[in-house]
């Protein structure tokens, strides 16, 4: 197994991403990486070369930059260059912290899409806290317009995923919407639950608001891109700011509240480690022909390892191969409008 990583992505390029790599190299001996960026920056930080390849190139696509542009015109970016080895059989996968635009980007002009998906979908693997399992949401970002269509392919892929890599027989598939009734929501959501709903093989069970994202309702939530990039973003920042208050309350409540959050240290830090959806692996972009997976640009070396982990495991189950084969023989899932 080969997987071509985009060594200069991210905010710290390969400062993080080669300690997570070199982690995940020593747990899977079945892993080679390909490593693309500039050869002096990533030599630096290699401790052991072992089953690592660099391939040097001299661009890196910026977060500023133009998504497209950016991987049309810089022909030897690392990005680029990585994504070309996954389309010619090179490598397997590919993995980057960079831009998410350019990835998408790069997915699409260069490995191309799955004959029979209109757009790939951006999803996650986020936390359920109400029974400790997971659950997956597309799309994150991908597209910020999407047609009822589309939302009815995500909900084809993301059943795909449950089923095949996280081993749920009937996954629980729902419409993220802005109220439970089947009626809810704008033209393109109301038609999108009724291609859904009419869809004998999914276990779909209805509209779910942002309210219940994580109290373990669903296996797999289907929206838009706007819409959830919106949701993650809320839960992100919704995180981010109950953990600087608890730390606020305890710092500044006197003696008996740093007694009490010394006392509270491990509790507080699973809360921390719940929150840190990382752990779970990278977004995938799902709908393209080889495994496609971002991580979050400011990715500590332990996200790359578990993102990496989830690559394996899909590699290793042929995930895509099986999507790719589906499309391929599935009139219904290339076509939601003849479920009539």
């Amino acid at each position: 197994m080969k997987i071509a990583v985009d060594a200069m992505g991210g905010d710290n390029g390969p400062t993080t991403i080669i300690p997570g790599v070199e982690r995940a190299r020593d747990q899977f001996p079945d892993i080679e990486f390909l490593l693309y960026g500039d050869e002096a920056k990533i030599r630096a930080e290699i401790k052991n070369d072992q089953r690592l390849t660099i391939i040097a190139t001299s661009e890196e696509i910026l977060a500023d930059e133009e998504p497209v542009k950016a991987v049309r015109r810089k022909k030897d970016a690392s990005m680029v260059v990585a994504a070309h080895a996954v389309k010619d059989g090179e490598a397997d996968a590919i993995f980057s912290a960079g831009s998410t635009g350019a990835l998408l980007a790069a997915g699409l002009f260069i490995i191309g899409r799955i004959k029979g998906i209109d757009r790939p979908g951006l999803m996650p693997t986020l936390p359920d806290f109400r029974t400790g399992s997971q659950f997956n949401i597309l799309d994150i970002g991908a597209n910020a317009d999407s047609k009822p269509e589309n939302l009815y392919q995500f909900a084809v892929l993301g059943n795909y995923y449950a089923k095949n890599m996280r081993g749920i027989e009937r996954p629980r598939i729902a419409l993220l919407n802005n109220g439970t009734e089947p009626d809810k929501g704008d033209l393109t959501h109301k038609a999108a639950y009724q291609l859904i709903a009419a869809e004998k093989d999914f276990n779909f069970i209805g509209n779910i608001e942002a309210r219940e994202l994580l109290n373990g309702r669903a296996d797999v939530v289907v929206t838009d891109g706007f819409t959830g990039n919106a949701a993650l973003k809320s839960i992100e920042g919704t995180a981010i700011s109950i953990l600087h208050l608890l730390k606020d309350s305890i710092m500044n409540g006197g003696v008996k509240a740093k007694l009490g959050g010394a006392l509270l240290k491990g509790s507080l830090g699973t809360l921390r480690d719940n929150f840190d959806y990382s752990r779970y692996g990278g977004a995938v972009l799902l709908g393209l022909k080889a495994p496609v997976v971002k991580t979050h640009g400011t990715a500590s070396p332990d996200a790359v390892y578990y993102t990496i982990s989830q690559i394996h495991d899909m590699v290793s189950k042929q995930v895509v191969a099986d999507v790719v084969d589906y499309f391929s023989r599935n009139e219904l899932a290339r076509r939601p409008e003849k479920n009539d």
